[in-house]
């Protein structure tokens, strides 16, 4: 697994260094009323929703499958939360809209467990469905009008601070706690079980109907949060634009972190530096100008020259181009 990590982190360090070449100052911190920022800062606080969203789909990967609604139930959860917040300036309606977000998300995350573990559909298939609606039924309760609200309350999930952006705490200890339950308890190698082996996890005792019905709703769950945060830092909720594509980057951010498609083991470290190079390379992207309508293009070379690094056999294929010319 470390072997796997290399690559990344070496990649992660020369998207840094050369946000350095071109802006010197991206490395300085400054502390402001008591807020720390700084580029690097800036990088975390903004991938902070992406790494979420990758923790939960981590998981989903790791039992063999996979989560295209995250996206969706995003923009759903800051749907709801905007919508029931209103004009309401007080506290507690803004925790009871994100509480009542956050359930009907967990309700989602069970209605795509059940389509995989209960009917057995291919969870590229069952996530699909609710990727094409969770689209529709948040411009369905924004009734196609982009929400503003002014909430503090709200505005801290994704603008607060507490020294550093509260985005950034929030989802550093939600990937600490998983990783507490997974490499500290059998949770993990019960996840990974299931991923090796469906079957033979079943009939080992493993409920595995029972271990993927409980990662979708986590990455249900992760991905309102998300979708709180990406609200609530512009303090409006778009159903077209929070969190649109947004599942991409989280499964890119999953594989260039060493995490197999086709389940088993996982690396919650290497999601973390696949979020951090996802986001820096957005960063890069706008640092030395690459012009808009080429830079998803410019970030899927990137990404496929990491993965292709990574790939055992195109280095043992490149290893063996350099023999054969020597």
């Amino acid at each position: 697994m470390k072997n796997r990590l290399l690559w990344p982190g070496i990649a992660l360090v020369a998207l840094l260094l050369l946000n350095l070449v071109v802006t010197p100052s991206f490395f300085a911190l400054r502390i402001q009323d008591g807020h720390l920022y700084g580029g690097l800062v800036d990088v975390l606080k903004n991938g902070a929703p992406t790494l979420l969203i990758a923790i939960g789909m981590t998981l989903v990967i790791a039992t063999r499958g996979i989560d295209l609604s995250v996206g969706a139930v995003a923009a759903i959860a800051a749907a709801v939360t905007c919508v029931h917040i209103g004009t309401s300036p007080d506290i507690g309606t803004a925790l009871v809209g994100m509480a009542i977000a956050l359930v009907l998300c967990a309700a989602l995350g069970l209605w795509n467990g059940f389509l995989v573990a209960g009917l057995g559909i291919q969870p590229i298939i069952a996530t699909l469905v609710l990727m094409t609606a969770g689209r529709g039924i948040a411009m369905l309760v924004t009734e196609g009008q982009i929400i503003t609200v002014n909430n503090d309350a709200y505005r801290q999930v994704g603008a607060g601070f507490v020294v550093l952006p509260i985005s950034i705490l929030i989802s550093l200890a939600v990937l600490g706690l998983v990783a507490l339950a997974t490499r500290k308890t059998a949770l993990g190698m019960l996840i990974e079980a299931v991923g090796v082996n469906p079957e033979a996890s079943r009939l080992a005792g493993v409920r595995a109907r029972t271990i993927i019905w409980t990662v979708y709703v986590f990455a249900a769950v992760c991905a309102g949060i998300a979708g709180l945060m990406i609200s609530s830092n512009v303090s409006a909720a778009d159903a077209n634009s929070n969190g649109l594509w947004i599942e991409m980057d989280a499964i890119l951010a999953v594989v260039i972190g060493g995490t197999s498609l086709a389940g088993g083991r996982y690396s919650l470290a290497g999601t973390l530096l696949g979020a951090m190079i996802i986001q820096t390379l957005t960063t890069t992207v706008y640092t030395i100008g690459v012009a808009t309508e080429v830079t998803l293009v410019f970030k899927a070379v990137v990404v496929i020259t990491v993965c292709l690094i990574q790939s055992p056999k195109a280095r043992a294929a490149l290893s063996f181009r350099k023999v054969a010319v020597s």
